[in-house]
């Protein structure tokens, strides 16, 4: 079993490290601070060729594999985590059912500006009354001549309202029993941006609801085979579920070298607070729980790479790896005392941040349900 990234994996992981300590880690506390969305940030994301890591270099993209991505995804959330979703979120959500689903059409139209990370898309599932219940999807679309009329609503969508946003792909019922994916673009009449949301955490990241008032589209922004909405964003999501183990991970990276940098320099009664139990035992765990998150995502992200089977190693990887940084970030603060518990230090920033990883891109009550069918135990009904 080889556990090694190659030659190649390792010097990326370098550029990106030294990308993110130098263009978005001393500025991160001020986008925190002000809600800001750092379109000039992720412009150079893209000039970098970060958003088109996965994708066909027809368009654009460096055809790297999964694996490369998780590495990009980490390395950002190790020192932001609203510059990660922005990326997983643009990558993953944005991009991805395009070049999956897309017509050749399609993929000509919006592709090469996306994968240039020159344009941000967004992916419309979630609703006021349709998180983990996604069947449950309201919003309509119906056929007039030749486009599709949309009314309804989305919640919680991010990258959905920036400057550079170009198109939001959402679920909508084409029929009584079949729920399809349509692309809708920025600025088209009848789709309404409403305000950013007031959120505990991810403060630099765009995130808005969105509402559909007789939205008109062409009926060739049907993305994929009508009535194969529910199963295509199914598999979306389960590649976004490695990207977010892949965030927990540099979450859990951040914290450990936070924490045991902060153990050796800070005094108490006469030594240093690492020399006590309590703490370095701490930093036991963090160092035990980072090294467990980062196995069990590359080892998701390997069996993806290698076209295996990997709905349930994805599952296992975000649940463990997303309830390991919300505690990581919690021993962390810890650790920290009353500096913890200032907003400008960055454990604080992570601990507000971290809980969204168990609720987005699937609960990790979802996961937990999606880890017992795979184990072939009955299923509720």
């Amino acid at each position: 079993m080889d556990f090694e990234f190659s030659d190649e994996q390792k010097a990326f992981r370098k550029v990106i490290r030294e990308f993110a300590e130098a263009e978005i880690a001393p500025y991160a506390e001020e986008w925190d601070r002000t809600h800001r969305f750092p379109t000039e940030t992720v412009l150079k994301m893209g000039e970098l060729g970060l958003f088109g890591l996965p994708f066909p270099a027809r368009y654009g993209g460096s055809e790297a594999d999964f694996t490369t991505l998780c590495i990009a995804i980490e390395e950002l959330a190790r020192v932001d985590q609203s510059m990660a979703i922005t990326l997983e979120a643009g990558v993953g959500l944005g991009i991805n059912p395009i070049a999956t689903y897309g017509t050749p059409e399609q993929k000509e139209r919006w592709l090469p500006d996306l994968v240039a990370g020159r344009a941000l898309a967004a992916f419309g599932l979630t609703e006021p009354d349709a998180g983990s219940d996604a069947g449950a999807t309201k919003t309509r679309a119906v056929l007039d001549g030749d486009e599709w009329v949309i009314n309804g609503s989305k919640a919680f969508i991010t990258n959905s309202g920036t400057d550079i946003t170009s198109l939001v792909t959402i679920t909508a019922r084409t029929g009584d029993d079949e729920i399809s994916t349509i692309i809708v673009p920025a600025g088209t009449p009848g789709m309404t941006v409403e305000p950013p949301y007031r959120k505990m955490g991810w403060h630099a990241s765009d995130t808005h609801g969105l509402r559909f008032d007789d939205c008109r589209v062409p009926k060739e922004n049907l993305l994929g085979e009508r009535g194969r909405g529910f199963h295509q964003f199914l598999a979306i999501l389960d590649d976004g579920r490695i990207a977010v183990a892949a965030m927990a991970t540099g979450v859990l990276q951040a914290c450990l070298e936070d924490s045991v940098r902060y153990a050796k320099e800070r005094m108490a009664f006469g030594k240093p607070i690492g020399a006590n139990q309590a703490i370095a035992f701490k930093c036991a765990d963090l160092e035990t729980m980072t090294e467990a998150a980062r196995l069990l995502t590359y080892k998701a992200a390997w069996l993806k790479d290698q076209g295996r089977p990997f709905k349930q190693a994805a599952a296992i990887a975000k649940l463990y790896a997303a309830e390991a940084a919300v505690t990581a970030t919690r021993e962390a603060t810890q650790i920290f005392g009353g500096y913890g518990f200032m907003d400008e230090t960055p454990v604080a920033r992570q601990y507000r941040d971290a809980k969204i990883l168990e609720i987005g891109e699937g609960t990790n009550e979802i996961q937990r349900l999606v880890i017992s069918r795979g184990l072939g135990l009955p299923v509720e009904r």
